[in-house]
């Protein structure tokens, strides 16, 4: 007996599901193990060694410290947990800090692990925004060409508020390319929101991204006119709110029951936001600087549409400026009869736009300005890079696109021969080798449909590996060697690199490992657990104020007195000096000193408040020496140290304070630095 099989329905095939390892229905083999290998490889450059650069900045350590101490330090930024002044940037990426020090304990990896998952998270980023719109090959250039921009790699290994700025930026452009795509009015107040946090991490600074992003999204989004500008006009208002609530609810807290606010000189938000971080960053008039006045040849470096190449700024972020310039031209040139909503040209306006605007800003402001500001300008250039590379290498068959692939190849090649002959003793070897293997590679691009499949394959892959040579040396330089002060600088030591009088930057490159202050070096190892880590180290150790340096330490600028340099150094104290500061426990501060990086040092040391008089520079009138006199009559404040970093000329509140202690007061020597116990006054 036979049973018939009755036929069933047609199997339907459902798309594949989207998995971890083998990614997207539809993608090639190569794509999700190629983003993997990515991330896990800038997971591993990011982090490794990462606590030999000890607290890195101690200016913003510091605030960390006191945050973790005090939720009102926290909410303020404060530098101490007594509340006495603020730093001079908003709080946010120090709230990042301060929530990882708080569950794993205050130590290097809990200070600086949360700026190398940024990192990664950037980079993720970038990968996911190209790939929308020009496909995996262009975003894993993308993504891969951030990894290595030699700046970058130093700012996501560092405590400075630019590696969230760089991050929420990139978020933001996402967050307008999905806005772009369908006009959708949420994604683009996701934008503004994002754009808005930036600036609660670095001021104005965030909103030169404003024009390129706004800009896309009313020429290109698939909205009438009047919809787009609406639209627009809603996403303004969430930049406002988002950008403005810490600010109103700080502006409205009466002066007595918050923190001085650090950088200004009237104990305003506003003038923070408008005088020193603001315009006064473009013109040079910045109350309460250092110094400043741009021109040609001016306190902070000449000015000019080549100040991203020159000898300080040439190594950190140029590399493939020249790459992103000619895909801008080219892009525009060959999309330029398409329609309204061409998604090329918007990623063009939203990329060359950001690229454009943030690097001419940069390029012409004539107050304070430092090489590591142009991490800000990785994002674009690696964005741009990748999207030029594969767009004109898929119409390679044009000619038009084939010339203008080989011209920015060959001015990639070209540039880095002329970078990496600032530092002729960095792998000599690696010149000649761009030189010959872009040469190669462009006369290969040139060829176009003469040259065999796998031909042009070696031509392609050989473009890339000249292309990302250069600034992955850079990098790799940048990663195994640590970094402290309060102006780091990637790749190796370039000669006349650097800012302020005579010379440039103010931080310390040391080989990974070698002695230095804070954890990590000679002043103890990296401790966790909730433990504030103490200073063990030495008078000698490195420290800008003295100008000394233990172990072989590779400097980017005078550090002897009188320079720059030895205002933007924290103090190293020795173990009896931290001892002595910890017998201040019970006071409001333990001790008070000029300048925030010299208060900075003691503090981490201690673990106790220390009142930085005068702010950053030493040159914010708080106290005023009436002030500091009621501190000390009210027993608020056991030792004053001499010595402290400022910019206060012999007229400054900070120099009209030391003058009195040392008039009133008793001094006495530890460890070769001069203190005064302000609760002992002479009779």
């Amino acid at each position: 007996m036979t049973t018939d099989t009755l036929p069933g329905p047609t199997p339907v095939r459902r798309p594949r599901p989207a998995s971890l390892i083998r990614g997207r229905d539809g993608d090639a083999v190569w794509v999700r193990p190629s983003l993997l290998a990515l991330l896990a490889a800038t997971a591993v450059l990011y982090l490794w060694g990462l606590a030999d650069s000890g607290w890195a900045n101690s200016f913003y350590a510091a605030a960390v410290q006191a945050g973790t101490h005090s939720w009102k330090a926290a909410f303020f930024g404060s530098s101490d947990a007594s509340n006495f002044i603020t730093v001079d940037k908003p709080p946010v990426s120090l709230w990042v800090m301060e929530l990882s020090a708080r569950i794993f304990g205050l130590s290097s990896w809990s200070l600086l692990v949360p700026q190398a998952l940024e990192g990664v998270a950037a980079v993720g980023l970038l990968y996911a925004t190209v790939r929308r719109w020009f496909g995996p090959a262009a975003a894993l250039l993308a993504g891969a060409a951030l990894a290595v921009t030699p700046v970058a790699a130093l700012m996501f290994r560092f405590d400075n508020p630019d590696a969230l700025l760089t991050l929420l930026l990139v978020a933001a452009a996402y967050a307008a390319v999905r806005a772009v795509e369908r006009g959708s009015g949420r994604w683009l107040e996701l934008a503004a929101i994002l754009v808005g946090t930036g600036f609660l991490t670095k001021m104005l600074q965030a909103f030169l991204v404003v024009p390129a992003l706004a800009l896309a999204y009313l020429v290109a989004a698939p909205n009438p006119l009047r919809t787009r500008l609406l639209r627009v006009a809603g996403a303004a208002v969430a930049l406002v709110v988002a950008s403005g609530w810490w600010v109103a609810i700080v502006q409205l807290t009466p002066a007595s029951d918050r923190p001085y606010i650090g950088g200004s000189q009237d104990n305003s938000l506003v003038n923070l936001i408008f005088g020193y971080n603001g315009f006064g960053r473009l013109t040079g008039a910045e109350s309460g600087s250092v110094g400043g006045g741009g021109g040609a040849g001016g306190q902070w470096g000449p000015t000019g549409i080549t100040r991203l190449f020159n000898s300080s700024f040439g190594g950190q972020i140029s590399w493939l400026i020249p790459a992103a310039l000619v895909a801008i031209a080219a892009l525009l040139v060959i999309g330029r009869r398409a329609p309204r909503t061409d998604r090329t040209r918007a990623a063009v306006i939203v990329w060359g736009g950001w690229l454009l605007v943030t690097g001419l800003v940069f390029s012409l402001a004539q107050g304070i300005i430092h090489p590591y500001y142009s991490v800000a300008l990785a994002p674009p250039v690696a964005a741009l890079a990748g999207i030029g590379a594969v767009y004109l290498w898929q119409r390679r068959a044009d000619t038009a696109a084939r010339l203008a692939l080989a011209a920015g190849l060959a001015a990639t090649a070209a540039w880095s021969w002329e970078l990496l002959g600032r530092t002729p003793s960095f792998h000599p070897a690696l010149r000649p080798a761009i030189l010959v293997g872009g040469a190669v590679a462009v006369a290969g691009i040139a060829a176009g449909p003469r040259l065999g499949r796998n031909a042009a394959r070696v031509a392609a892959v050989a473009g890339v590996a000249v292309a990302l040579a250069g600034p992955a040396a850079y990098t790799l330089d940048t990663v195994t060697t640590a970094h402290t002060g309060a102006i780091p600088s990637a790749g190796p030591a370039v000669a006349g690199a650097g800012f302020g009088p005579g010379a440039g930057g103010g931080g310390l490159r040391r080989p990974a490992g070698a002695a230095g202050g804070g954890p990590g070096g000679a002043a103890g190892a990296p401790q966790g657990g909730g433990t504030i880590p103490r200073a063990g180290g030495t008078a000698g150790a490195p420290s800008f104020g003295g100008g000394q340096t233990a172990a072989p330490v590779r400097t980017s600028g005078a550090t002897g007195p009188g320079a720059i340099g030895a205002i933007l150094g924290s103090s190293t104290p020795s173990a009896q000096l931290v001892k002595l500061l910890k017998s201040g426990s019970g006071y409001r501060w333990a001790a008070a000193s000029v300048g925030s990086n010299a208060a900075a040092g003691y503090q981490l040391a201690s673990g106790e408040a220390v009142m930085a008089i005068g702010g950053f520079n030493g040159t914010d009138p708080a106290p005023t020496p009436a002030q500091f006199e009621a501190y000390v009559r009210r027993g608020e404040i056991h030792w004053f140290i001499a010595g402290g970093s400022g910019g206060g000329g012999t007229g400054s509140d900070a120099a009209a304070i030391t003058a009195w202690v040392k008039q009133h007061y008793t001094s006495r020597t530890v460890s070769g630095v001069t203190l005064y116990d302000l609760t002992s006054p002479r009779s």
